[in-house]
Formats: structure tokens, sequence, C-alpha cells
């Protein structure tokens, strides 16, 4: 007959798992949105802070040609990730043994990049600008070869000042037949000439001047690129057991979702979208969540199946874009504040643990997220990409992902002494598709873990971890599928520490 033993004896061992576990994973995911916290016994309550550093580096494309999928090794991007931190609180309660209440607070979902080497993503966007002016100005321009910033600026001044010249002519024609009427059958003609050429002359240099202005002040940024993105979610969660043991639970309830976001695009990779800038205000919105657990308290077990709704938000939004002031041949049109919309994923959590013997529990948690269904679309960032006929009808999105991500972690835990237990983990994240955005070149990752917990008291507890991580290898990617970067050989770590408290 099999042995049993009460979870009580596992309690040390409990939650070394979670400390730092689930985070820095594909797409926009960071926290895991665990709720492992209502499982708990009696009246539980934790408080958990994650930080995590990666080393993302790589190096940009110095492809120059027609082919989006050709990649050259170029300049080295610097690491691009910033460190990154966040909080995680949880408290429960059982109203009696048929019902229990939790509330839990995390940040789900976040990014925070920022190129700042000597590349393509940085400052003056020298090939970029000169490719426009070689594609887009240059066959406008009968009989002159505009290949560059300088040889448009020197059109530009030679233009000027020629008409400058065909002014002054006009004047002292004018001045002429002031002094002179009898000049007027002779010079009039020529002064109506004169103005009709001078205005045609207008006409023709003022986009061309709209051109150089766009150059030059593009010429000038010396700014980087780089991506924010913070959440916050508030659940709230009612539990009602059922069964002949109460071994079965159903959970569900709504949940608040704070978002918000800052992008900013510099240098060549970008192409015509070098020097958009947009900044997302926080916009609240609501969801819900619902999923059903089992237990088997005699043998530590515990398995719940966890369902996070779609929330869609309607983000009111500021962006600048300098090439649709160019486009529009309205400097004004190059900014614009708006509304659009984005939906964060659905997710569908899966944890499970057991006891192995009376002090080894082992845990699996699985996670999937369709980041392929997930877009960031701004408005006027679609609008001018329509300018481009392979993109006229849908335009482009400014995020978007290949695949859905599917999450995988393994853990065991142990309980080393009265008070005190150590646990381990391997994990592995698919990623969200290679290539992907250059916003975040990351294509999943392995990890390893270990972690600890002490109880201080018979209620408190600090528990500690860490985690290693291996990086896939990506490419970074316009969303024209161009390739911008190319990222390899790169790691991070997560370290977390929690408080928590059970009164059972």
């Amino acid at each position: 007959m099999r042995a049993t033993f009460h979870l009580k004896t596992l309690a040390v061992a409990i939650a070394t798992i979670s400390v730092a576990s689930m985070t820095n994973a594909a797409g926009l995911d960071r926290s895991g949105q665990d709720v492992t916290a209502f499982f708990q016994d009696g009246t539980y309550a934790e408080a958990v802070y994650t930080y995590i550093d990666a080393d993302v580096s790589g190096r940009d494309n110095a492809y120059v040609g027609d082919d989006n999928s050709a990649y050259v090794k170029g300049n080295e991007t610097g690491d691009i990730s910033e460190d990154y931190d966040f909080f995680r609180y949880g408290v429960k309660s059982d109203i009696n043994d048929t019902f229990s209440v939790g509330v839990l607070y995390d940040e789900p979902f976040g990014a925070a990049a920022e190129y700042t080497g000597d590349s393509n993503f940085t400052g003056s966007p020298v090939t970029a600008i000169n490719d426009l002016i070689a594609t887009r100005l240059d066959p406008a321009v009968p009989g002159v070869s505009l290949t560059n910033a300088q040889e448009l600026s020197d059109f530009v001044d030679q233009s000027q000042q020629g008409l400058a010249a065909a002014r002054a002519q006009v004047a002292q024609a004018e001045a002429a037949i002031q002094n002179n009427p009898a000049l007027e059958a002779v010079l009039r003609p020529q002064i109506v000439q004169g103005q009709a050429d001078i205005a045609a002359g207008e006409a023709g240099l003022a986009p061309v001047i709209g051109f150089d202005n766009y150059a030059n002040a593009q010429l000038s940024n010396t700014q980087t690129t780089k991506v924010e993105v913070r959440s916050h979610n508030l659940t709230a969660i009612l539990g009602a057991k059922f069964g002949a043991n109460k071994n079965f639970q159903v959970y569900g309830g709504p949940v608040a979702q704070r978002i918000e976001a800052q992008v900013r695009l510099r240098g060549s990779a970008y192409d015509l979208a070098t020097g958009y800038t947009s900044n997302s205000n926080p916009d609240m919105d609501y969801g819900y969540i619902a999923g059903m657990s089992y237990s088997k308290p005699e043998i530590a077990l515990k398995a719940a199946l966890t369902y996070r709704s779609e929330i869609d938000h309607d983000i009111k939004i500021s962006e600048t874009y300098p090439l649709a002031g160019l486009l529009a041949g309205n400097p004004a049109a190059a900014v614009q504040s708006s509304n659009y919309e984005i939906t964060t994923p659905e997710s569908i959590n899966f944890d499970f643990q057991t006891g192995i013997n009376p002090t080894t529990l082992a845990t699996a948690k699985v996670r999937w997220v369709p980041w392929s269904d997930f877009v960031i679309t701004p408005p006027l960032y679609n609008e001018v990409s329509k300018n481009n006929p392979l993109y006229a009808d849908d335009g482009l999105n400014l995020v978007e992902y290949e695949d859905d991500q599917w999450q995988v972690e393994l853990g065991l835990a142990k309980r080393v002494a009265p008070a005190l237990a150590i646990s381990g983990t391997v994990g592995w994240d698919s990623g969200a598709g290679d290539p992907t955005t250059s916003l975040g070149p990351v294509d999943g990752y392995y990890s390893v873990g270990l972690g600890a917990k002490y109880n201080v008291t018979k209620n408190w507890a600090v528990s500690a971890g860490g985690k290693y991580l291996w990086f896939g290898d990506a490419q970074g990617a316009l969303p024209t599928d161009k390739i911008v970067a190319d990222f390899q050989d790169n790691d991070g770590y997560i370290a977390g520490v929690k408080l928590s408290y059970q009164a059972q």
C-alpha cells in the first residue's frame, strides 16, 4: 500500500519554486500570471519582488540591396535589454470549508529595450535618408542627379540663388519702366514671362525644400531606439469547493488591467519610419479569470487549470512621424493624437504539484499564450505605411509575432531541515517566432533555477531564488519582414525574494 503524508509536512518546501519562475518569456510576457497563492491552505499572503538582468546583444545588418531576407554582419548593437523589475502580491482566505476569496496583483506584460551602441538603430539615419533621396526625389528632378543629402542641399541652395536672381531682374525691369514709361511695351512681356518662370520654379522647388528640411532634421537626430511597456493586473477570485472530500474547486472573478507604452524608432534600420515616436497613455480595462483545481492532501497533490481572457484596451496615443509631414507637404501632419485598440492575449496556465515522499515535492508548470494573435497597430504609423503599394490595403503593424508561446517548467523542492527547504527548476520557452520584432529579439530560452525557503516563525517565511537563462538566437525584423539585425549567444539571470504569511 502506498505511503501517505499530509501536506503540512511539506509546508516549508511549497512556494520555493515560484519566486523567480515563469518570467522573461516570449512576446511581452513577464510575470507568468502566477495564481498559486490562491491554492494555499488557510489564510495566506505574499509579496514577491523580481529583478531581471538580461544581456541581449547582436549586430546590425550591413547588407545593401532589395533582398529582405539577406543578412551581412554589421556593427555591434551593444546590450539592448534594460534591467527590469516588478512586484507581485497575493492574499487569500477561506470563508469556510467551501468558499475562498483572494486578490492577486502582478505586472504580466512588459518590455524595456534601448539600442545605445554605434549601429543602424541609433543617431543619424544617413543610409535611409540617402536611399529616400535617390529613389523618391531624384526621378522627380529631371536633368539633376541627387543621391545624397549634401547634393540635395547644394541643389536647393543653387535653385534659391537662381530664383533670387530672377526676382532681382524682374524688379530691375519694373524700376526701368517706372523711370521711363516708353519701355513698357518692350519690358512688360519679359516681366510677365519672368514672373511665370519664378512661380513655376517656386512650385517645383517647394517639395524639394520639404525633402531638404526633412533630411536635415533627421540627420541631426542623435537619439536612440527605445521601447518601454508596462502593465498592471488586479485579480479578484472567488472559489467554491465541492465533492465528497472537497477535493474539487471551481474559481473565477474579474480582472482589472492597466497598460501603457512608449516607442521611439531611430537610425537607418527603420528606413522611412526613422524618427517615429509614440506615447500610448495609460488605459484601464477589464477581463476575467476562470479555472478548476483538484487536490489530494494525503499525497500533497494539487492540480489547477486556469484561463485568463483577452482584455481589449481603447488607448489614446500621441504619434510623431516625420515622413507623414513630408508626404503631406505640411509639417503639422507629422503629429497626430487619436485612439486605437490593443488586445492583450488570453492565456492558459496549468499548475501541478505532488509529494514524492514526506520531505520532497515535485512540481510542473505549463503556460500557453497565443502571441500570434497579438498586434500593435498605431493609427498614424499604419496610415503612412499604406503609401507603399505593397501594403496599401491593410498597412503594417508596428509589432506582431509569428508563433504562439509554450512554456514548461519542472521543479523539485526538498525540506532539508524543520524550517528550511531548497528547490531546483529546469525550464523551456518556445519563443514567439524567428525572425521577430527588433524591439525584443529573443526566440525563447532554456533555464535552470535554484531557490530556498526559510520559516522565520510558525507563520512567517522568507524565500529567495534565482534563475539563469540561455536565450534562443533570433533575427530582428521590421514589419516589412526586412532583416535588420542578428542576435546570438545571449543570456540573462533573474533573482527574486518573497515574504509570505500563512495561518491554517
